[in-house]
């Protein structure tokens, strides 16, 4: 296998530009999961019991370089992405709380049948084969791939910290992200802190402005491409405007109804705790205090950039 690396940097995309297309989706909502849309208003905390463990699990990815595959060096060649990703556990009790785990991956994404693993003086890119899709742009498709293997390793971390609990079960896995590929672990939540779509209507949608701190709207179920049980909850410290520290929690749509408001509850009694602050943090109070740390520890174990990028392009001789 034969390929060359793009020259510019990826965070100015490619030398060749693509046209990109937004695709609108629609929700189906159930807004009746805890009590009926006429009786919907801010929910106060109720004064959960909080378990004994708390576990913070979240990934990062940097695009490290574009490369262009052929098998033979000739003019028809498929592109490429190599990426860094890493994820990683919080632990935090009673008696303090650190990073577990940090584990760092680097992949060779591509479409190209013929890809191989490239081996460089810091370290392997292991191919990973994506399938193409007609209806999406090539990188977007690459970009895809290495968020599912990213979840993925979210998912072994949050495994491998609970295997080291033994058979406690007295714990709740705080996932920084969506909860999509991963509603099947238990005892977890997925913290969305951006909001690029109002899902809830109008006559609903003033209660997530009118929340206080500490407060949450009622639980609904919400259908995309996929469902969950979610609800929107304000941190303590954000500014005065109607979304400051506003962030969604999801939950699986598998769970029984009672325990999915049960573990809105305890949302409420725990995630109020870890709100980070302006001074400390630029996305507080919703960049939770052991999710800034743990992104810190693994911005650093990713690697110099600059250093990847050279072995890549010896690599080519």
């Amino acid at each position: 296998m034969r390929f060359s690396v793009d020259g510019w940097a990826p965070d100015y995309g490619s030398s060749v530009q693509e046209a990109e297309e937004l695709a609108q989706s629609v929700a189906q909502l159930d807004p009746a999961v805890e009590v009926p849309p006429e009786r919907w208003g801010p929910v106060a905390p109720a004064g959960a019991r909080v378990p004994g463990t708390l576990l913070f699990v979240d990934g990062i990815r940097r695009e490290e370089a574009r490369l262009w595959i052929s098998p033979d060096g000739g003019p028809d060649a498929e592109p490429a992405l190599c990426a860094s990703y890493a994820a990683g556990i919080v632990r935090s009790t009673a008696e303090g709380a650190s990073v577990e785990m940090a584990e760092v991956r680097r992949a060779l994404l591509t479409t190209a049948d013929e890809a191989e693993d490239i081996p460089t003086r810091f370290g392997t890119w292991a191919a990973v084969h994506a399938k193409p899709d007609p209806g999406k742009q090539i990188f977007d498709v690459l970009s895809l791939a290495l968020q599912q293997k990213l979840g993925e390793l979210e998912i072994i971390c949050a495994a491998n910290a609970r295997a080291r609990s033994g058979d406690d079960t007295d714990d709740l896995l705080v996932i920084d992200g969506p909860l999509l590929g991963r509603t099947k672990v238990p005892r977890a939540i997925g913290l969305v802190k951006s909001h690029h779509t109002t899902y809830l209507p109008p006559e609903l949608n003033h209660v997530v402005s009118a929340l206080e701190p500490g407060e949450r709207t009622p639980v609904f179920l919400l259908g995309t491409t996929w469902e969950r049980y979610t609800w929107y909850l304000r941190l303590p410290g954000g500014a005065a405007t109607p979304r400051s520290g506003v962030v969604r929690i999801e939950c699986s749509p598998d769970l029984p109804r009672e325990e999915a408001v049960a573990l809105a509850s305890l949302s409420q009694a725990v995630l109020p705790r870890y709100a980070s602050e302006p001074f400390r943090e630029p996305r507080a109070p919703q960049n939770l205090y052991p999710i800034s740390g743990l992104e810190r520890t693994l911005r650093h174990r990713l690697g110099d950039q600059a250093l990847l990028r050279r072995g890549l392009f010896a690599a080519t001789r």
